[in-house]
């Protein structure tokens, strides 16, 4: 009696044990990052002052609380008003550096990449007290302006780093057939150049956005007394107190996160952004 070998219906795919370990690893990461959250999230509806699980229940207010606190209001409206300052100065800034590093042909554009790039290299703490004594030694003292500089110094090379990807690939031909059809240089950058490098700017000014809006270390040495920031009234308020309107707190800003992104998904589409 002959037996012939089984075979593998047509539509079956083999199992691929590389690819389920792949699998299984990222969601082990991906749950490893959002359990954070999760706690965060229990901690901000559970009417108890402290994490239990199961949660006894279900309510807002420490919400309330942080919503009807003028400490937590005055910080919050501060770090909208420098962040807002920073994504306009940001994009500005790293937009004009990033355009006269992939065109000016500059000497030493390495070197100028790195120096407009270190920000990120350097422990923030260091930044902010670096920035504290040159306020100090200068005698300008630690004025919000000073503040927004400071964020900025930080928030630039996103900017930079996001508009420079999109210049990499940028197909000057488009520029020149809009130049001999007699556009003008102010015309063609408006209409040709400033389109298409949109999501690199976009993503960069939404990274600024939310950098300064959560800095803490910098904003720690920079902010005065009844004028700081929500990260720097949240370190003050748990150093004598720990209830649900941290959690609370935290919630509202990751919901601002995400309502950011949101944002840029209307405006350039995350596809356009995951390109960067």
């Amino acid at each position: 009696m002959s037996t012939t070998p089984a075979r593998l219906s047509p539509n079956r795919v083999p199992f691929d044990a590389g690819r389920a370990a792949y699998i299984g690893l990222n969601l082990v990461l991906l749950a490893f990052l959002l359990l954070p959250i999760a706690i965060v999230l229990v901690f901000a509806f559970n009417p108890m002052p402290y994490i239990s699980f199961p949660p006894v229940g279900i309510s807002l207010r420490w919400f309330d609380k942080f919503f009807s606190s003028s400490d937590f209001m005055n910080a919050l409206w501060l770090s909208l008003w420098v962040a807002g300052c920073v994504l306009v100065l940001a994009v500005l800034i790293g937009g004009a550096c990033a355009l006269a590093l992939a065109r000016g042909n500059l000497p030493g554009r390495s070197f100028l990449t790195a120096f407009f790039m270190s920000p990120l290299m350097l422990p923030a703490i260091l930044t902010g007290l670096a920035l504290f004594q040159s306020y100090l030694l200068v005698g300008i003292g630690r004025p919000v302006w000073g503040l927004i500089m400071a964020h900025t110094l930080v928030a630039v090379p996103y900017v930079l780093r996001t508009t420079l990807a999109v210049l990499h690939n940028f197909d000057r031909r488009i520029e020149e057939a809009a130049a001999v059809l007699g556009a003008s240089p102010t015309r063609v950058f408006f209409e040709v150049t400033l389109p298409l490098i949109r999501p690199g700017v976009f993503a960069g000014g939404v990274f600024a956005f939310i950098v300064s809006f959560d800095q803490f270390p910098v904003s720690l040495f920079l902010v005065v007394p009844k004028g700081e920031t929500l990260p720097v009234v949240l370190f003050n308020y748990m150093k004598f107190d720990l209830d649900g309107a941290i959690a609370a707190a935290s919630m509202v800003s990751i919901l601002l996160a995400i309502a950011v992104v949101l944002v840029l998904e209307r405006l350039i589409g995350l596809k356009a952004y995951v390109k960067l």
